[in-house]
Formats: structure tokens, sequence, C-alpha cells
């Protein structure tokens, strides 16, 4: 490619090898940046030459000489209520107005200034109603390793590996020094965390669950992270990123971390599980209990990424929450609706595969039960299974048939979601499929 490309940029090249090798973020964006770094490892080590590195771009100013449109924020002291309502600000676009806002208060405020920030991320800014930016926030990649963090997740390597990218570091938090309200960190923290997990959907396709921050312990004490309810578990080494020498020459903080959901810890101890064939677990053996039904039913989709089987998972709970509703009202944000048109529009995800897993679901959960309530000459759940074949995949001798009202009363209530209820909101998605 590079010798057929002589003249190529080290940028298109990037695409090039991207689009090649499909390689992409869950939200369907190449990984241009990670194939960079990976080609310049290669160059370095010499197993490729890379086309000659274009000019550097013009270094941006760190150190503001004049705060512009913060100039106004006087020392101010005051209850929480006076400032009035506190907004969060999502910043979309490095060029936009709050963008260099931020940058500004970053760079006069805070001792690492505005940057350079690390892998993904999310800038924001507080607002308060009253007297205008009071400080901001900064979301990132979280650390490659950290020993306190691993102890407190409990994850093997493996498991390390496949889900670091559901952690996000705290990477700035601001509140500007002449601001002296009480309680306004905690608060303003408290806001942020409500609404990350939906933005950082939104903007990369994955949901993240747990958070981490360091606290540099001779600046900060940690007080508003542990009036936020954060958790506290170790400290750093005093290395760096870049700090391969071990040569410890960064201060040790304090590390912090915030679950976003009550069982974090275990979905990220949780490896990828490869099947290679349908199998219904035999009567009397434990089955390993799934996060929730999304997971049951499609966890185990074979689709060559685990981010793909991510992403069925979310455009099944999306259509559960909204049976009736076509694929962009389920969606509701334009983000998640361009990645489900785009999953359902790559030829290898073929409705076997999409179905396999939750074939295999529904035979597990006849096979554990007495009785298998079924719609009257109708395929079970949706399944492509009709109520012979379930018995005998699952080993009944009896099944009993009953109309829509019968299943209210079902002895086996569990089935429901795979019958009635939880085939209600796959037509939008088996049309679009079919009709490809």
């Amino acid at each position: 490619m590079i010798d057929a490309n002589p003249t190529c940029s080290r940028r298109k090249l990037s695409q090039q090898v991207c689009e090649e090798l499909d390689w992409r973020s869950p939200n369907g964006k190449l990984k241009e940046m990670s194939c960079r770094v990976a080609l310049l490892k290669l160059h370095r080590q010499g197993l490729l030459n890379l086309p000659a590195a274009g000019p550097a771009p013009p270094p941006r100013r760190t150190r503001p000489q004049d705060l512009g449109e913060a100039e106004y924020l006087a020392p101010l002291k005051c209850s929480l209520s006076e400032l009035g309502e506190i907004e969060i600000v999502v910043i979309t676009n490095a060029d936009t107005k709050a963008s260099r806002q931020w940058n500004e208060l970053m760079d006069r405020y805070h001792y690492l200034g505005s940057g350079p920030l690390c892998g993904a991320q999310l800038r924001y800014l507080i607002n308060s109603e009253r007297y205008g930016w009071v400080g901001g926030f900064a979301f990132s990649a979280a650390a490659w390793r950290l020993e306190a963090r691993e102890r407190w997740i409990g994850w093997d390597e493996e498991a390390r590996q496949q889900n670091l990218n559901r952690v996000i570091n705290n990477s700035r938090f601001l509140i500007v020094p002449h601001v002296h309200v009480k309680n306004l960190a905690s608060h303003a923290l408290a806001l942020v965390m409500k609404r990350l997990v939906a933005d950082w959907f939104e903007r990369y396709g994955i949901e993240p669950v747990l958070v981490e921050t360091f606290v540099e312990r001779e600046r900060f004490h940690g007080t508003s992270y542990r009036a936020a309810n954060w958790i506290g578990v170790g400290q750093t080494k005093g290395r760096g990123r870049q700090d391969s020498a071990n040569e410890y020459a960064v201060a040790v903080k304090d590390i912090y971390v915030c679950p976003l959901r009550e069982d974090a810890a275990t979905i990220l101890r949780q490896k990828q599980v490869e099947r290679t064939e349908m199998k219904v677990t035999p009567v009397g053996v434990a089955r390993p209990q799934p996060m929730e039904w999304a997971e049951e039913e499609f966890g185990a989709a074979e689709l060559g990424d685990q981010r793909r089987a991510q992403r069925l998972m979310t455009i099944a709970r999306d259509f559960y929450a909204q049976p009736q509703a076509n694929i962009p009202q389920a969606c509701q944000t334009r983000a998640k609706t361009k990645a489900a048109y785009r999953f359902f529009d790559d030829e290898k995800h073929t409705m076997e595969k999409l179905m396999t897993p939750h074939y295999e679901s529904t035979r597990n959960r006849a096979a554990h039960e007495k009785v298998v309530p079924a719609l009257p000459q109708a395929r079970v759940g949706g399944s492509g299974y009709d109520v012979f074949e379930l018995q005998r995949a699952s080993g009944h001798g009896k099944s009993l048939a009953c109309g829509r009202a019968g299943l209210g009363r079902s002895r086996a209530p569990q089935m429901a979601p795979s019958g009635s209820c939880f085939m209600t909101p796959w037509p939008s998605i088996m049309n679009y499929s079919m009709r490809r």
C-alpha cells in the first residue's frame, strides 16, 4: 500500500488501512488515531517505512494574557441557591466559542492546563444562571494500568484488555478559585455524572460503567469526590503515562472511582465467551446468570467482534422500551440511529447470526420448565421454532398452547418475554433486516 502510493500522507494512509481492515470504533468511525500509533510503532521498529511526516501545527498558546469573556468572574462568596440554576454544558466541537472558553479557563486556573487529553474525550463547562462560567470538566481515556484500580475491580489481564474502554478518566475538574460556594463542586459533579453515560455513548458508541480520577495529595484533599460518594481505592506509584524508564518523577496521587451502575465491577470482570455450537444446558446443571435479558438473548451472538454484540444488545433494549416505534424513534438519538442502520446494512450480520443466541436461550429456558406456554400454530418467541420443534430440542413431551389471555395466567411466567412480550419489539428490526 505504501509502495503503491509513495506520496500518500500518514493521515491518508491510516484511513486506507482502517478502511481495508474495517477497523472502526463502536460508533462506526474509523480508528485513525489508533492506526497511526500502531503504524508509527512499526515504523520505529524498522518493520515498514512510513512517508515523511508533514509539518507540525503551530503550538497553541497555553496561558492566555487575558481571559476575555471570563474576565468578569470576580471573587464570589454566596450560597449554592444564590448562583441560580447550575447547568452542565457539553462542548460538541473544538472550533466553538464554548471550547475556546473551556481552554482559557483551564489554562489560566487548572495546574495541568487544557491539555492535551488522552484518547477519547468529552469536555464540559459549568454555567451559573446568575454568574456565568464557574468551572469545567474533562473526561478522557482511562489509565492503561493501575494496581489499586485493578485490585478493586478484580479483573484479570484478558478482561482488562477487553473492557478497559468501559472505564473513563475524569482528567480535569475545575471550580474557578475565586468562586467560594459551599457544595458547588459536589453538586456540579453529581450533575455531570447523571448525563455522562448518555453523552459518552452518543459520541463513541460505548457505555461506560466506571469513572476514575486522580487527586494530587499535596494540592487537594478530594473532599468534593468523597461528598459525591466516590470511592478511594489507593494511591498511584508516582509514575506517569510516559514513564517507561521507571523514574517515578510524578507526584503520588490518590485514586478515586465512581461506579456508574451497581454491578460495574462484575461487568468489567466478564470476558467474551466464545461459543462454537448451540447447546441446551442439561437439566439440573446450574446455568451462568446473565446480567439482564438482552445479554441472555443476544450476548453470545458471533459477529466477529464483541462490540458488535454490544450494539445488538443496545438495539434490542431500545426496541423493547418502545415496541411500536420505528428505528429512529426507538433509538432516539441521531448517533444511535445511524449506528443501528449501519449495523443492519452490514451483510455479515445475517438473520441467522442475529437470532442464533436467541434460539439457544429459548430452548434452554424451555428445557428447564415443566410447562411451556406457546401461542397456537405460531413460532415460539419469534425464534423460528414451532411448538413441536421446541419439544424435540428441549426434551419436553408436553406443551401447553394458550391464547393471549392464557399467557397472562401462565404457570411459567419467565417464558413470557420469549413469547408475546419479547417478540413484540422485533417486527421493525426483522422487517428492515429482511428487506436488505
